[in-house]
């Protein structure tokens, strides 16, 4: 089976701590460095993400920078 390109998938243990690893690969390709700080985001039906701090806050810059809707006319 071929995976599309740019899609990874990796498997994971969570140990008796709670802790996971991420995987090299992973970590390579994201550039995860020890010391980053990562936001893990939670929906009970979707399931987990996993998101470095440094592009969430980028996000929202990008969301406030932009300019308001324009408004309908009543």
């Amino acid at each position: 089976m071929n995976k599309p390109q740019g899609k990874h998938a990796w498997t994971v243990k969570v140990g008796e701590k709670g802790q996971i690893v991420i995987p090299k690969e992973a970590r390579e390709i994201f550039n995860i460095q020890p010391g980053d700080t990562l936001i893990i985001l939670g929906d009970e039906s979707q399931g987990l993400a996993i998101v470095k701090q440094e592009m969430l806050v980028k996000f929202a810059e990008a969301i406030l920078k932009s300019p308001p809707p324009p408004q309908e006319e009543s």
